[in-house]
Order: structure tokens, then C-alpha cells, then sequence
């Protein structure tokens, strides 16, 4: 080996990942939330379901996309970092193994301890996590299901959360589900905007290889502004969690105009969106203190 020479990671560490541990939160999170809020308690669906949304879930999620997006990535500057890796061939088919195994143990336990209704909720929400990435199928690759698609993947363990409780789903817990959906819309147009040059260089297709830069983002300016006007239905003091899209608005504003060619600066964005959900996560959590102590 060449003193000059980088190290190949161990293949745990390309594992952890290739999990994105900074995103561990935005899918364990909604889910213990929801489920609490519609009335679950500090049981074991609550810890089985926590776990599986903190880790498997989300090696599943990346750890296939990884695998099946090498190629875009190797193009990609971003990765490498907290914002995902470049996966080595070599890890590829365990990753895949790794995925499916640590997936299954938890996904039986769930849909032992649930019913029809939440059964049926979990297992649309897998089949939308392994389709984005999946070859044959790659929703990731069509514009507009893209972004679907990948709002699923955070709305869908609060969705599954609240049916698994046996909660109420009434027009409070629609409209708040849907303005998450149309947030999670809009953030993964934002993200897609930074990839324009290398998923065109890779031949991958998505809302923003589509649209263009400057439509995208102003599509992702709609998004966001309309999540906070469905969250103004939901009544007081939920009402309040409709002024958290403010923040991602300002961020993303100053890139209405960015053509194709400067779509990397869209990049600043992505980064204050990650920071964002930090904050507006915490004041999410505080609010639905609030909500539960009065309610």
C-alpha cells in the first residue's frame, strides 16, 4: 500500500454510513411522536417502532439507494460526508443483506403487535422506501413521484404511528399529515436542485433534472407556503407549527432565480435545511408539549 493512499473504511463503518446517522431523528422521531399523541403508551410497540425508524428503517432507505445511485454519486462533490457516502462496490451486496435482515425482525414484531389497518400502513410505506431506489422500478426517476415518494418516507411512520395507536384520524390529523407531506415535497425538490448536473452526467431523471433550477425552486416556495397555510386549519395551538415553514421559506428564497448552470450553489440551502430541522425540531417538541399538557 502506498503511503500516499486513502484507507478503505471498514465495511460497519460504510454500514453506519450509508444510514445517515444525522437522519436517524427526522423518521424515529414523527413516528414516537405520533404515537404517543394518539394515545399509545410507553409500551413495547412504542420501543420496537422507535428503534426500527431510528436505524433499520433508515439503512434500508439509504443503504439501497446507495447501492443503486453509485454511479451519480461517484459525480456527486457532496458526498462524503454527514450528507451521504460513496459506497464501495464491495460493501454492495452486504449492504443490500444488511438492509433486508436488520429490517425483518422488526417489521414482523410491528405487524404481530398492530392490526389489519396498521399493517397495511407499514408495509405501503416499505414498498415506497425499496421502490424509489429499486432497479425496474426507481419512482426516484419520475418527476414528481420523486418528491412523493420521498415525503412518504418521513410522513409515513408518524402516518403509521397514529394508526398503530388506534388514534383518531380525523381533520386535525389529515391536515397536519398533509402539510408534512407537502413540506417533505419541498424539501426533497430542494435537494434534487443541488444534483441537477451530476444526475444529468449519470442519466438519472428527477423533478428538478426536469423543471430546471429556477422552476424548482419556486415550486418548493409553493410547497412550503401551502404546508404552513394547511397547518392554520388545525386549530389553536397547533396552528402554530404552520409559522416553522417561515425559516425554510427565507432560506430557500434568494435561489428563485438560480439557473442550471449555478444549480450547486442551491448546496448553501440544502446545508441550512439540515440546521433548520434542528431548530424547528426542538420548537416542534416544545409545542407539542404544550398541546399535550392543555389538551
Amino acid at each position: 500500500m502506498s503511503a500516499l493512499s486513502t484507507p478503505t473504511p471498514g465495511t460497519l463503518p460504510q454500514l453506519l454510513g450509508t444510514s445517515r446517522p444525522l437522519s436517524w431523528i427526522n423518521t424515529a422521531y414523527p413516528f414516537a411522536a405520533a404515537y404517543l399523541l394518539a394515545g399509545g403508551g410507553v409500551d413495547a410497540a412504542l420501543l420496537v417502532g422507535t428503534v426500527f425508524f431510528l436505524v433499520p428503517y433508515n439503512l434500508l432507505m439509504y443503504g439501497v439507494n446507495d447501492v443503486f445511485d453509485h454511479e451519480s454519486d461517484l459525480r456527486n462533490p457532496r458526498k462524503g460526508g454527514v450528507e451521504g457516502i460513496v459506497l464501495d462496490r464491495r460493501v454492495h451486496r452486504t449492504t443490500l443483506w444488511a438492509a433486508g435482515l436488520g429490517s425483518l425482525p422488526f417489521v414482523a414484531a410491528l405487524l404481530v403487535l398492530g392490526g389489519l389497518a396498521s399493517g397495511a400502513v407499514l408495509l405501503v410505506v416499505l414498498a415506497a422506501v425499496v421502490g424509489y431506489s429499486a432497479p425496474g422500478i426507481r419512482l426516484k426517476e419520475r418527476p414528481g413521484l420523486d418528491s412523493l415518494t420521498s415525503a412518504v418516507h418521513f410522513v409515513g411512520p408518524a402516518a403509521f404511528g397514529l394508526v398503530l395507536a388506534g388514534g383518531p384520524v380525523g381533520a386535525t390529523a389529515v391536515a397536519a399529515l398533509s402539510a408534512f407531506l407537502l413540506w417533505g415535497m419541498a424539501s426533497h425538490a430542494l435537494g434534487a436542485v443541488q444534483d441537477i448536473r451530476p444526475d444529468r452526467e449519470a442519466g438519472i431523471g428527477s423533478i428538478a433534472t426536469v423543471l430546471g433550477a429556477t422552476r424548482t425552486v419556486r415550486l418548493v416556495l409553493c410547497l412550503y407556503a401551502a404546508a404552513g397555510v394547511l397547518m392554520m386549519v388545525t386549530g389553536w395551538p397547533a396552528a402554530l407549527a404552520g409559522l416553522l415553514v417561515l425559516p425554510y421559506l427565507a432560506s430557500a428564497w434568494p435561489f428563485r432565480s438560480l439557473s442550471d448552470a449555478d444549480s450547486e450553489r442551491a448546496h448553501a440551502a440544502w446545508r441550512r435545511f439540515l440546521r433548520l430541522n434542528l431548530l424547528s425540531g426542538f420548537l416542534l417538541t416544545q409545542l407539542l408539549l404544550v398541546i399535550a399538557l392543555t389538551g
